[in-house]
């Protein structure tokens, strides 16, 4: 198993779509301001946060339980900004929409510029066939409000092929989370 460099990347996005929409170089200002980079790198793919939140609140005195989920846990948020309170967590998704080819496993890291204020972004990995608005996890493990920027980078793809494919892929297993889009809570 070995790590795919940017022409790899380049290539399966442009050819067979593997991520949209797609940038092929690293983008670090828009209209001349500096933003937190976007877009292909020389060994991964780094993803932009889109403009939908689901921020955590326990103003119902909720349970967390993954196999009961409340959604009036989270208000929804739309904007550019999302403030995450301290010591909380929200949940958005990928700017970009994901086919991860059969032979793929791709493994999402959080940016240092997030994690270097304490916000630790959190994706489980992306498994073979497996297609979709990538759902993130903004947690800010701060005393102190942290700030997310819609339509920055946020995160970092690192797509890994195997020498041989695996026998049963996430499509033919029929994953509970195949095709999402926009952010979605946990499924049971």
């Amino acid at each position: 198993m070995s790590i795919k460099a940017d022409h790899w990347i380049r290539q399966m996005s442009e050819d067979h779509g593997m991520i949209e929409p797609y940038e092929p170089g690293q983008v670090r200002s828009v209209n001349e301001e500096r933003i937190i980079s976007y877009g292909t790198s020389s060994y991964g793919y780094d993803v932009r946060c889109a403009n939908e939140f689901k921020i955590f609140t326990n103003i119902n005195s909720a349970v967390v339980d993954p196999k009961n989920f409340d959604e009036n846990s989270f208000v929804d948020v739309q904007s550019d900004v999302c403030i995450i309170p301290p010591n909380s967590f929200a949940l958005a998704r990928t700017v970009e929409y994901f086919r991860i080819p059969r032979s793929v496993l791709t493994i999402c890291l959080g940016k240092s510029t997030y994690a270097r204020c304490g916000i630790i972004v959190n994706v489980t990995p992306l498994e073979p066939e497996w297609e979709g608005h990538v759902t993130l996890e903004f947690s800010n493990t701060t005393t102190l409000p942290a700030k997310i920027y819609a339509n920055e980078g946020v995160a970092q793809m690192l797509f890994f092929e195997s020498d041989e494919e695996c026998e049963t892929s996430y499509r033919d297993r029929g994953g509970k989370y195949q095709g999402q889009t926009g952010v979605t809570l946990p499924r049971t």
